[in-house]
């Protein structure tokens, strides 16, 4: 099991803050932090986690991504389980480290940590089986699919089953809600016009919907949706997760 399974045992688990969150949302990881401890989890931060080389591998460096997975590898060597606020990364972990760092010394740990590692909503529901939360923002809501957690991953119902059933806010569809923001790490930098042609079709269809908040399970895609926002001045918020449950 990822976590003890024991009787009456505390859970025990580290959070992998992941780059993104670290250096633009720390309020990510200071509510998930929150929000476990109040549900009964133990809650670390094991110090000297970086980026997960997510994009060096996504830019072909995959020899210099696999020395940054060696590395996280041995930081998480000794979590019981890792709960991580991006399906990116938590896809990077759990579907690329084995293969990137097969045939080292570090193949074992790359295959235990992919085992161990948690999407953030992925925990609450699948691993702690906890589905109804009060919510702290206003609704209408919508609900954007990252694509490595939905692709990746092949998640979209647990983010779902939260904001479903969520006290206090209402959600909405998102037209197009399973389509790419646009972000795509590197690929917003490397084709930029391309990029900005995809947000403004998302965003088109977020002014469309409704909402006055849209929920999100990647900093990644906050950061891109968040940008087009600012741009247009539009009065709507787009959110992390767990910014929205009431830790």
């Amino acid at each position: 099991m990822s976590v003890s399974a024991a009787a009456g045992a505390t859970p025990r688990v580290a959070l992998m803050i992941t780059c993104l969150a670290d250096m633009f949302y720390p309020e990510v990881g200071e509510r998930i932090v929150r929000l476990l401890r109040r549900l009964g989890v133990e809650v670390t931060l094991p110090t000297g986690q970086t980026c997960c080389g997510l994009p060096l591998f996504n830019s072909g460096y995959h020899d210099e991504a696999a020395a940054v997975a060696a590395r996280t590898v041995t930081i998480f060597r000794d979590a019981e389980a890792v709960i991580v606020p991006s399906g990116s990364c938590a896809w990077m972990v759990k579907h690329e480290y084995p293969g990137l760092l097969r045939g080292r010394a570090e193949a074992a740990d790359a295959e235990r940590l992919a085992a161990r590692t948690w999407e953030f909503s992925q925990f609450l529901v699948r691993r702690l089986g906890r589905t109804t939360f009060e919510s702290d923002v206003e609704g209408p809501l919508a609900y954007h699919d990252s694509c490595h957690l939905l692709r990746g991953l092949h998640e979209g119902a647990t983010p779902r089953t939260l904001l479903n059933n969520l006290s206090g806010a209402a959600v909405v569809p998102l037209p197009g809600s399973d389509e790419c923001c646009g972000f795509g790490g590197s690929f917003s930098v490397r084709l930029p016009e391309v990029s900005t042609s995809i947000l403004e079709r998302k965003l088109a269809n977020l002014e469309a919907s409704g909402a006055r908040c849209l929920v999100a399970c990647d900093a990644g895609c906050l950061m891109q949706i968040r940008g087009g926002l600012a741009r247009r001045n539009s009065p709507l918020r787009a959110l992390h997760l767990a910014e929205v449950l009431k830790s």
